[in-house]
C-alpha cells in the first residue's frame, strides 16, 4: 500500500510538472530571436519586447480579467472582446483565447501582428505608458551574435 503522504507528494509533483510546461517567462534574447524568426522587423523588435514587459513581464500564462467582462490573454495580453473568442475560435484573429496561454506564442504573435496592422502599438496601454517615444527601450544588440 502507499503511504498517503507519498502519494500527495507524487501528485502534487506531477501537477507542478505539467504546470510549468504549458506556460514561459520568456527572456530578452531568446524572446528577440523568435520575434525575428517569426517576420518582426528588426528595428521594431525593442519596441515589441518592451510592449511585451509592459503588458505582460513576459509571461505566456498571464491572464488578465477586465470590468467589462472581456479578459486579456497571453505574453501580448490579447483581448477576448475584439481578437479571439472563449471557448472555441472566433475573433478577428480567429482562435480560442485560452491558446494564448501555452508557452507556444507563434500564434499570439500572428494575431499581435494583426493588431499591429490595426492600430499600432498605441493599441497596447502598457507600450504607451513604458515605452512610447523610446523611454525604456531594452538593448538587445548582444542578441544578434
Amino acid at each position: 500500500m502507499i503511504h498517503p503522504l507519498k502519494l500527495i507528494s507524487c501528485t502534487l509533483i506531477a501537477l507542478v510538472t505539467l504546470d510549468s510546461t504549458e506556460a514561459k517567462l520568456y527572456q530578452k534574447c531568446p524572446l528577440a530571436k523568435l520575434l525575428d524568426s517569426n517576420q518582426i522587423s528588426r528595428t521594431l523588435i525593442s519596441n515589441w519586447i518592451c510592449l511585451i514587459q509592459a503588458e505582460s513581464g513576459a509571461d505566456s500564462s498571464k491572464k488578465t480579467s477586465l470590468d467589462n467582462l472581456s479578459a486579456s490573454y497571453g505574453i501580448f495580453q490579447i483581448n477576448s472582446k475584439e481578437w479571439c473568442r472563449v471557448g472555441r475560435k472566433g475573433g478577428k484573429c480567429n482562435k480560442d483565447c485560452e491558446d494564448f496561454l501555452t508557452d507556444d506564442i507563434t500564434d499570439d504573435i500572428e494575431c499581435a501582428k494583426q493588431i499591429y496592422r490595426d492600430h499600432g502599438f498605441s493599441y497596447w496601454k502598457g507600450w504607451t505608458t513604458k515605452c512610447k517615444q523610446n523611454k525604456r527601450l531594452p538593448d538587445i544588440s548582444g542578441c544578434w551574435n
